[in-house]
């Protein structure tokens, strides 16, 4: 069985932990001024998504931080409350709103989005946050990190910005951000991998000090020296008393205020949705494919919420782009997340100036390839294989947030393929009854007709209470249309098996439910942890 432990895992999850950092500090800036709030607000939430969301939550690799859904109603909440402090009590109520939600077991939510959804979620994130970058990339900042939606602050939408980019081009920035991704595809290439020091030393470290190298260098030349908007800008501090005026209090007399209690259950409900979308979509890219409890995510997100609006933090969420970041970078467990909020709390308060050489062309080359990783051309090809029914929902979710934003993107996705769905029988998916289950006796569970996506949350809790150390015999002999969202379940299920030392025995899938993800998991995955304990399971297939 893989080894959760903190300490066989360090030595992938403390450099994980520091790619996380550089891709989240710009974004946890680029979204405070998104907001039009306080930047050093984007780096409280970033610090507390760490230091207190990660400890509480059980999701593996999630990161969470500031989320750039949330900024036009951050926005637009700041505007209406008239002042920050006002605005802090909204986000406190927000908390209490999801810890509820979180013991009401509203959780489940999440279980409803079908698997095309996430992963055109996955793609348009990948695709906006390329092209979002590709200004950065070219020294044009004009637009703040962080912002996502298609249409911007500055007045140009995604693809206008990259016109106007044409006429503000850097050399100094062009030559960081392509010497970045040189340096980026290099350390992945096998020779390099095969080499010690790049387990520790991940590719994104190197770009950045090879960004703030070429700054140094380039600062005294007249033309090619960097300007103010083409750098990260955290608050310098005199001290720790200095350090400490940032952190802001709520405003208490707000809490008698019924317009924050309004605003506050609203940021609740689009925040606890936002993470439960991440949640399904990192726990599909987790090699692991463990499993993350979504009541207590809701109550972690909630307890995150409630301290960052007492001490002067934007509202929280599980962010995709950074938890994608950790994925990438090699984290094992929910230390890398933790040991992000810490080293943005110690270099925030240690060393802003030294942070404040750091290129954003440089971070945009880290982002450039993030992205391309979420959108491979591979995945639509694949999407397009699986059929119309599960394309045209992917397709549109992708086009409806590049085209808009993330959650009108999701919604949109959504509505198709619930069109799609409403056309199969609903009939009984399953029978087992866990009450009747005997210790050392097969467990059967048998598929019925039809089988749809809207069945993913009840077979997934079902999968989840099989005991360790038994036998499943999973039977679609009757079964004449499955959706492709409940066998990539059982696929999972196969993959947790093997850890969990379960015997799983399929019948009358034919070829559509294999042991090949199993096959790819032990030799991919498990290779990377070949001194762990590794059960093994006996896949059979009549």
């Amino acid at each position: 069985m893989q080894d959760q432990s903190i300490a066989s895992n360090f030595k992938f999850d403390l450099p994980s932990s520091l790619v996380v950092f550089l891709v989240a500090l710009p974004l946890c800036l680029g979204i405070a001024l998104a907001s039009g709030a306080p930047l050093f607000s984007g780096l409280i939430a970033g610090i507390i998504g760490g230091l207190i969301v990660a400890p509480l939550s059980g999701s593996p690799l999630g990161v969470s931080g500031p989320a750039a859904g949330l900024a036009v109603i951050v926005y637009g909440a700041i505007e209406e409350l008239g002042s920050y402090p006002t605005f802090l009590a909204a986000v406190v109520v927000a908390g209490v709103a999801q810890v509820l939600l979180g013991v009401l077991k509203a959780g489940v939510i999440g279980y409803y989005f079908p698997s095309s959804v996430i992963k055109g979620m996955l793609s348009g994130i990948g695709i906006i946050i390329f092209l979002k970058q590709i200004p950065h990339a070219v020294g044009y900042d004009a637009n703040p990190e962080g912002d996502f939606s298609f249409i911007q602050q500055d007045g140009h939408n995604t693809f206008s910005e990259i016109s106007y980019m044409l006429g503000n081009l850097s050399n100094t920035a062009m030559l960081i951000s392509g010497l970045g991704l040189l340096i980026l595809v290099l350390w992945e290439q096998k020779f390099i991998k095969n080499l010690s020091f790049s387990t520790i030393i991940q590719g994104p470290l190197v770009v950045v000090l090879m960004g703030i190298g070429v700054n140094v260098f380039f600062a005294n030349y007249v033309g090619l020296a960097l300007n103010a908007s083409q750098i990260v800008a955290i608050p310098v501090n005199d001290g720790f008393s200095s350090f400490l005026t940032q952190f802001t209090t709520p405003d208490f007399k707000a809490f008698l205020n019924p317009s924050i209690y309004a605003i506050g259950v609203t940021m609740a409900v689009v925040a606890s949705l936002e993470t439960l979308l991440c949640v399904e979509a990192t726990d599909k890219l987790d090699p692991y494919k463990r499993i993350t409890p979504t009541n207590r995510e809701l109550f972690a997100q909630g307890a995150g919420n409630i301290v960052s609006g007492f001490i002067g933090g934007l509202p929280i969420t599980q962010v995709i782009v950074r938890s994608s970041a950790n994925i990438q970078s090699g984290g094992r467990t929910k230390t890398s997340a933790f040991l992000h909020g810490a080293l943005l709390l110690i270099c925030a308060f240690s060393i802003p100036k030294l942070l404040n050489l750091i290129p954003l062309s440089a971070l945009a080359a880290i982002l450039l390839l993030v992205g391309y990783k979420l959108a491979k051309p591979s995945l639509v090809v694949n999407m397009w294989r699986r059929g119309r029914s599960e394309f045209i929902p992917f397709a549109i979710t992708v086009l409806g947030i590049v085209f808009t934003d993330l959650l009108s993107g999701i919604a949109l996705g959504l509505v198709v393929a619930v069109v799609f769905i409403l056309w199969e029988n609903f009939k009984i998916p399953y029978k087992f009854d866990i009450k009747h289950y005997e210790k050392g006796e097969p467990i059967v569970i048998s598929f019925s007709e039809s089988v749809s996506f809207l069945n993913k949350a009840s077979i997934q809790r079902t999968l989840n209470t099989v005991p360790d150390d038994s036998k499943i015999i999973l039977d679609a002999s009757a079964t004449l249309n499955m959706h492709l969202d409940v066998k990539e379940i059982i696929e999972e299920f196969q993959i947790s098996a093997v850890l969990r030392n379960i015997e799983v025995v399929l019948t009358g899938f034919g070829d559509t439910v294999g042991t090949e993800p199993v096959a790819q998991f032990e030799k991919v995955v498990l290779k990377q942890t070949a001194k762990s304990s590794v059960v093994g399971s006996i896949f059979k297939k009549k």
